[in-house]
């Protein structure tokens, strides 16, 4: 019997193709290459915490584990005790008294709430803005939706913050979705209660929900960054906004995924539906591990690793300017976004980085051409690696 042959359209879909390539696989494509080969790798590229998970979440885990009631389908918007804890959080860190069965919803990382937040919210050929130089998934998540991604141009000159007043009637009168994105990846920068107040006033005279992505809010140097429910005069009952809130980098919990949403009870609600019809939710014992995790935010355990993220931050800049590298320090986050070399553009430089050095950094170019002259490098090596990557690009003519 001869074999059965088609015509194949293109398997990928439309949505699939019309995606820019995924910056952080092809970097891991290279960096596993050069490992197979034999090199000493010094991995300062995509941002995934190094150390353990704290042991008093390890230890909840454990137990939570062997109680078969965590066994079943978890609970599709969260489990009741990990959303109040998300509510103890709020209180205590930001002073905010929210309804953890209508405003909070747990999210399988935020990854996931952020994927899916368009496809609730966001009709096709309507438009969503966010930043040019950002986290791919906004973008993409866009692009799932049948929407159309209008960047937000960030500028160092302006503290790698969007200009919310530049941004063009057309596109405002399209958009239905805003994301910022502080403390910043790449570009760690940290916005004030001034950046969301105009934020909020923009997107409530346009009727355009505002998303804030705060992944980053408790890896910080100095002053502790705020939530955009901060803003005075905000109400979560009366604004569509809604805020990502990950325990991912704060807890060295990236694999655990968990994370959570809070925010206007509709807008809530409505991701809510998209992730019912998605997915049955994080497993239970996870999200009481998490409630842990959330009740103790100010643990020791936790405040070292900031301390710890200084250390790093500060020997990273200080060796990259000892080459002839300016590197600000961030104030928050555990990413340091600096200028490559005069001469170079981010993908020549990171390129001699990996290929003479056995050195990651993240080129720029890969989140936006706009970046194409600046570079990413996480803090998640500990301090003797950072100082052996400096010395071995220090041999390197620039």
């Amino acid at each position: 019997m001869p074999p059965i042959m088609m015509q194949q359209r293109p398997i990928r879909s439309q949505r699939l193709q019309d995606l820019p390539p995924y910056l952080f696989i092809e970097i891991d494509r290279r960096r596993r290459a050069k490992i197979a080969a034999g090199a000493d790798v010094i991995n300062l590229g995509v941002g995934d915490p190094d150390r353990p998970t704290p042991s008093f979440i390890i230890d909840a885990m454990a137990e939570a584990i062997r109680d078969p009631r965590n066994h079943p389908y978890p609970f599709d918007a969260g489990h009741p005790e990990f959303r109040r804890a998300a509510a103890r959080f709020l209180q205590r860190r930001f002073g905010l008294t929210v309804d953890p069965a209508r405003h909070i919803l747990a999210c399988i990382g935020s990854k996931d709430g952020i994927a899916h937040l368009p496809l609730a919210v966001v009709n096709p050929g309507e438009a969503v803005l966010g930043a040019d130089i950002g986290y791919p998934v906004y973008r993409s998540g866009a692009i799932f939706a049948g929407a159309e991604y209008i960047e937000m141009p960030l500028l160092e000159e302006r503290g790698w913050l969007p200009d919310l007043d530049a941004i063009p009637a057309p596109a405002l009168a399209r958009a239905r979705l805003m994301w910022v994105n502080h403390p910043g990846n790449p570009t760690a920068a940290v916005a004030g209660l001034n950046f969301y107040a105009q934020a909020a006033h923009l997107c409530a005279e346009h009727e355009i929900i505002l998303a804030s992505d705060n992944a980053y809010s408790e890896v910080f140097f100095e002053q502790q960054p705020p939530s955009l429910w901060q803003v005075s005069g905000l109400n979560i009952e009366e604004f569509a906004g809604i805020e990502f809130h990950s325990l991912s980098k704060t807890f060295n919990m990236t694999g655990w995924r968990i994370a959570f949403a809070v925010g206007h009870p509709e807008v809530v609600a409505a991701l809510g539906a998209v992730k019912g019809n998605c997915d049955s939710g994080q497993f239970n014992a996870i999200q009481q591990a998490g409630a842990v995790a959330l009740d103790q935010s100010d643990h020791p355990e936790v405040a070292a690793m900031r301390e710890t993220y200084r250390e790093r931050r500060d020997a990273l800049c200080e060796g990259l300017r000892r080459i002839g590298v300016f590197a600000r320090p961030p104030a928050a986050s555990f990413f340091v976004w600096a200028p490559c070399p005069k001469g170079y553009d981010s993908f020549a430089f990171c390129g001699r980085c990996l290929d003479e050095a056995d050195v990651v950094f993240v080129p720029g170019g890969g989140f936006s051409p706009r970046a194409n002259h600046y570079f990413r490098a996480a803090l998640t090596v500990e301090v003797d690696r950072i100082r052996e990557a400096i010395d071995r690009l220090g041999r390197l003519r620039w």
